[in-house]
């Protein structure tokens, strides 16, 4: 940790002339969206993540002069948030979740196969750029357990022996098909979008739930359970 706050706190070198035009306008359209500029701050991280890969001290220095910060708050903020990625990332960034629900299914043995398979540990990229893995905290898949999500697209009901599949397919350059969602993008390309610009992906917009996850209402339905009423707070004298 002390190693990764060095490096973001070195006074940057600020982006390249080229890269400050294409970047610039982007920047602006995102602080547009807020009252304050200071409120931007999150999205404009991401946009400078969809630039290098990673929050570079001289993205860290384009947000704070845009908005008015310090670097050392800018900083504070890149460093607290586990989706900011402070070292360069591959192409592919794989989440093993590692949960309870999944752990105990098996999360735990993909995580370990995988670091053994690729030769690398929490947080690091492959040698060829293309594979980082992370152990990550639960996303809400706890129906489809184990879990991994590449770039944030779910691939679900793994084990060890898919997972190893699936990085060796990234890493070769094959076409991978999420279980459900859009399809894979990069991840500075997903970094874009989680800065707030359109994803124009097919599938992007599907979301219906599948049959793991509608189990417990249809459990419900069969035994004639239902929620109980709640009152109205106007009725029961709460304000």
């Amino acid at each position: 940790m002390t190693e990764i706050l060095l490096r973001l706190s070195t006074r940057p070198q600020p982006y390249p002339a080229e890269v400050r035009a294409r970047l610039e306008p982007d920047a602006k359209e995102i602080i547009g969206r807020y009252p304050q500029p200071r409120s931007a701050l999150l999205p404009l991280l991401h946009l400078v993540q969809s630039e290098e890969g990673h929050v570079s001290s001289s993205g860290i220095g384009f947000c704070a002069e845009l908005l008015g910060l310090t670097a050392a708050e800018v900083t504070a903020v890149a460093t607290f948030y586990s989706m900011y990625r402070r070292t360069p990332t591959g192409d592919y960034h794989v989440g093993v979740c590692t949960n309870t629900l999944c752990a105990v299914l098996g999360g735990d043995a993909i995580f370990a196969a995988l670091r053994s398979h690729l030769g690398i540990g929490h947080g690091d990229t492959t040698a060829d750029g293309a594979v980082t893995l992370e152990h990550i905290e639960c996303n809400a898949a706890c129906d489809y357990a184990p879990v991994v999500m590449v770039n944030w697209e779910f691939f679900d009901n793994q084990t060890p022996e898919s997972a190893r599949a699936l990085v060796d397919a990234l890493r070769a350059g094959h076409k991978v098909t999420p279980t459900r969602g859009a399809p894979l993008c990069t991840f500075r390309e997903t970094a874009r979008v989680l800065a707030g610009f359109p994803d124009t992906r097919p599938g992007v917009l599907d979301g219906e739930p599948g049959t793991p996850t509608l189990a417990g209402l249809e459990i419900a339905r069969d035994q004639g359970l239902r929620a109980p009423e709640v009152a109205d707070s106007a009725e029961d004298g709460m304000p």
